[in-house]
């Protein structure tokens, strides 16, 4: 399996886990102080209850050592694995109230980002690689990188990161500018100065189409057109400049659109809507 980065920035994963525990964990887990003895060591073993594309197990250890870094953390499956339903994907050994002090937070990354990875493989299956599917900004705050990571695990592709990751002119910013070719052609020349970025541009015409194209846009982007419109639009775009497609493209839709001929399918559902992952923590008394 190729190996997929985590995060641009490691420091930026362990201050975001160290924010999580503390929103957690607030100044004490009681619960644990009161019920679980100081020295009792405990074994937590984490089982997928369902299939699943497994991301998050390096979150998940660095939570359970950001707790306590006696804890040992041991991964039963690589990262990205496909699992089956029933299988321990890692196991995390030592202090039984550490394990219970950071179980929630690991879990709730594990879960979380499994679930995204899952959701992708799933609509990826259903494109029948006719094209690619890509994400969106559309991310809970905070948690950017980690959610396209988990996208990247399932087989899909990533977007812009940030704004200043590339040029994407939608409606509200051409409108603002004089048009369609106006922008596209503002974009180009003020980008000369600077970096090489693609332009992309959002359509929602034949007229606009032929304006981005006109101007030198690298790709656009139709957003909420049907498929009839869309049939339209790509008999013009063919083999002159790559499309995208977004807009009420749900799982069960994908074939539909993916037959339609265009190059990417973006969909925000990726992880604004993706549920989490079904996987549980045991933890039992374990022996020295």
């Amino acid at each position: 399996m190729k190996r997929i980065p985590l995060a641009s920035d490691r420091i930026a994963m362990a201050d975001l886990v160290l924010r999580a525990l503390k929103e957690d964990i607030g100044t004490g887990d009681l619960t644990t102080r009161r019920v679980v003895p100081r020295d009792r060591l405990g074994i937590g073993t984490i089982q997928a209850k369902e299939r699943l594309v497994l991301a998050g197990l390096p979150v998940a250890r660095e939570v359970f050592r950001q707790v306590d870094e006696s804890l040992r953390f041991t991964e039963c499956f690589r990262e990205g694995s496909l699992v089956p339903r029933g299988s321990v994907v890692a196991r995390v050994r030592g202090l039984a109230a550490s394990i219970l002090t950071g179980e929630r937070t690991a879990m709730n990354f594990l879960q979380h980002l499994s679930g995204i990875a899952t959701y992708t493989a799933s609509c990826v299956g259903k494109a029948g690689g006719q094209c690619a599917i890509r994400d969106t900004r559309k991310t809970h705050p905070g948690l950017r990188d980690l959610e396209k990571y988990a996208v990247r695990l399932g087989g899909g592709e990533n977007h812009r990161h940030r704004l200043d990751d590339g040029i994407l002119i939608k409606h509200n910013h051409w409108r603002l500018s004089g048009g369609v070719g106006a922008a596209v052609a503002r974009a180009r020349r003020l980008g000369a100065r600077g970096r090489r970025l693609p332009i992309q541009v959002e359509v929602s015409t034949p007229s606009d189409l032929r304006q981005a194209m006109a101007a030198g846009a690298d790709i656009v982007l139709l957003d909420n057109l049907t498929p009839r419109q869309i049939r339209h639009a790509l008999a013009v775009a063919r083999g002159r400049i790559p499309v995208e497609l977004s807009g009420r493209i749900s799982r069960s839709k994908i074939p539909r659109f993916a037959a339609l001929g265009a190059d990417f399918l973006a969909m925000g559902a990726l992880t604004h809507s993706a549920g989490w992952a079904d996987l549980s923590l045991r933890l039992e008394p374990d022996r020295p």
